[in-house]
């Protein structure tokens, strides 16, 4: 039976995509943006240091980044986001205007076709990369799809999620480590965990700032240790990470979500500076 649904879910791929790949093994994969899309002010804000970083580093491929709807909040109180509706209109205008690929998550199945139309990457959360009609509607879209690794998996276990979305004729695909559930409130990062997902053939990625969250560990939201993000990284790279994902605001002691994890823009350009020279370092 479910063999049957992945068939019948591929048949609604894309016929003949002609996108070129978005991944450049010669280049270093960059994923950054606000967590949460708030307002256009804080898009602005790190898409303009995203702007300099590229005119600095030609090695990079950047991708902005951003949550229409934070979904899984710890507490039915704390704020959302701006919703699909608002939020792909904010990812939509940082791509004209910036000249960046976009990237968001999503969490229904309905919403794929929506995302797909403007975003150059469609995320899987987490939580739901075992979800099945949600990757085969991800990979219906012809977009590349990035999946997280569920905090609760070994990374052998992605096999099985990337074949769900190879079986549904996804045009690209990426997998990211966030880090595994340690005891209670906890992450750590196997830095095994990114040979053995490339060894499925897709490039891996490090989510370097929700590695060192602290889930449900702030009274009702989620807390985080930004200052472990720049050792994790670059230890990432090391091992052989193919790109990174950093969440970054303008101030993040005032953001609607993840604070706590994420990296101060201004202090961004010194972080990607550092991780290029370990990524130079690895490649010679």
């Amino acid at each position: 039976m479910a063999k049957n649904r992945l068939v019948g879910h591929a048949s609604l791929t894309h016929p003949a995509d002609q996108r070129p790949m978005l991944f450049n093994s010669k280049k270093l994969l960059l994923i950054a943006g606000p967590c949460s899309l708030e307002n256009e002010k804080v898009c602005r804000a790190a898409a303009t240091i995203l702007t300099k970083l590229a005119k600095k580093h030609p090695e990079l491929t950047i991708i902005f980044k951003g949550s229409f709807d934070k979904a899984n909040r710890t507490s039915l109180g704390n704020a959302r986001g701006p919703g699909i509706d608002e939020g792909l209109a904010l990812l939509a205008l940082m791509k004209k205007d910036y000249g960046f690929p976009v990237l968001t998550d999503f969490h229904e199945r309905q919403q794929a076709a929506a995302v797909g139309q403007v975003c150059d990457v469609l995320q899987i959360p987490a939580f739901l990369c075992r979800q099945t009609d949600l990757l085969l509607a991800a990979a219906a879209t012809g977009r590349v799809v990035n999946v997280k690794k569920g905090q609760f998996l070994s990374p052998s276990e992605m096999e099985f999620v990337v074949s769900k979305l190879r079986q549904g004729a996804a045009k690209e695909i990426w997998q990211t480590e966030r880090g595994t559930t340690f005891g209670y409130q906890n992450l750590v990062v196997d830095m095994r965990s990114f040979g053995q997902m490339k060894a499925l053939g897709t490039p891996v990625i490090f989510d370097a700032t929700h590695s060192v969250q602290q889930p449900g560990a702030a009274g009702g939201k989620t807390g985080g240790r930004r200052e472990f993000v720049p050792p994790l990284a670059r230890a990432a790279l090391a091992a052989g990470a193919d790109g990174l994902f950093i969440e970054t605001h303008p101030q993040p002691e005032r953001a609607i979500s993840d604070g706590p994890n994420q990296i101060p823009t201004a202090e961004l350009p010194a972080l990607i500076a550092s991780c290029l020279a370990v990524w130079h370092a690895v490649r010679e």
